[in-house]
């Protein structure tokens, strides 16, 4: 059975919630954005001045 009487521990403190923010400043998401971005930039050129 697991022992659910208070200990001497203290209850770790609470994290604050993380936002938007924090996810966008993701190195992964990061670099997939920018391969999406420049996917979406370069066949906006190619529509420009080959079409």
């Amino acid at each position: 059975m697991v022992d659910t009487s208070p200990g001497d521990a203290p209850a770790p403190p609470a994290e604050e919630p993380r936002g938007c923010l924090f996810a966008l400043s993701q190195p992964p998401l990061m670099i997939f954005l920018t391969v999406v971005g420049g996917l979406l930039l370069m066949a906006a050129l190619h529509d420009l001045f080959l079409l």
